[in-house]
């Protein structure tokens, strides 16, 4: 086989394979955006409206109080 027909078929094969690696790229893209999509409408039907408040109604209950006079 001439040496310029097997450059051209590595050629080739090297299209083959970096076409490949960008249509495996892209699917894996896809099913990222997916999957982040899913998580922040997931997250977002567990939140009632009300749930963005404090986590505590007393901001101050467990916090070291100063002492009283003597």
């Amino acid at each position: 086989m001439p040496t310029t027909a097997t450059r051209e078929y590595e050629m080739f094969e090297h299209e083959l394979a970096a076409a490949a690696r960008t249509a495996d790229l892209l699917r894996e893209a896809a099913a990222y955006r997916l999957a982040r999509e899913a998580r922040r409408a997931r997250r977002a039907s567990l939140q009632s409206p009300g749930t963005r408040g404090r986590v505590t109604a007393s901001g101050n209950r467990g916090a070291r109080s100063a002492p009283g006079p003597a």
